[in-house]
């Protein structure tokens, strides 16, 4: 639906300030080109789908620069992960609109995942793509979203995942995939 929106969750590109646990394992200039070469292919793919409105929310909130695109930007604020998350995501719900929210450390996401999970918010008020380590890489809410999703959701941990679903039990669940947080995981994405 045109009023949808999409909302790529995403760090400016700077040496040694994104994608840390990966850069410990591959160096930092290579943790560097993997996050430009992500976020460059999803404003590139999924930014200009005509399905739904793209936003970025970005970090640091004043970020500026070529990487972006002609995207509009918005601060991610302060705050846990949470707290930025769900900043970010009811902007558009406080206009009655549905919103998902990525991150861009996913290579297997497409276009058709974005659309499955639009669709999956017209028969229920919340849906999430859940990662093969106990996050997730997708959360989206409907107008009838819960007030706090995510309360309580220990960050970062196998747990993330199960600690959000409490707080938002008529969920939809997508196709699990893989994001890139190591070097590890960086590797299995390569052979898989």
């Amino acid at each position: 639906m045109k009023g949808d929106t999409l909302i790529l969750f995403a760090r400016a590109p700077r040496l040694g300030q994104v994608k840390r646990r990966l850069a410990a394992g591959i160096g930092t200039l290579a943790a560097l080109r993997f996050h430009r070469a992500r976020l460059a292919a999803l404003i590139r793919t999924l930014g200009r789908d005509r399905r739904w409105h793209t936003a970025l929310a970005v970090t640091p909130d004043h970020a500026r620069g070529p990487w972006a695109g002609r995207l509009p930007r918005h601060p991610q604020g302060r705050g846990d992960l949470g707290a930025r998350m769900q900043r970010a995501l009811f902007r558009p719900l406080a206009r009655r609109r549905r919103a998902l929210l990525i991150g861009t450390d996913i290579p297997g996401i497409a276009a058709a995942d974005i659309a499955a999970g639009f669709r999956a918010l017209g028969r229920a008020p919340a849906v999430f793509g859940p990662a093969e380590d106990g996050g997730y890489w997708l959360v989206g809410f409907g107008p009838r979203c819960p007030a706090r999703p995510f309360a309580g959701v220990r960050w970062s941990t196998p747990q993330a995942l199960a600690d959000t679903l409490r707080n938002c039990p008529r969920a939809v669940l997508l196709r699990r995939l893989r994001d890139v947080d190591s070097k590890e995981d960086l590797e299995a994405m390569r052979q898989g």
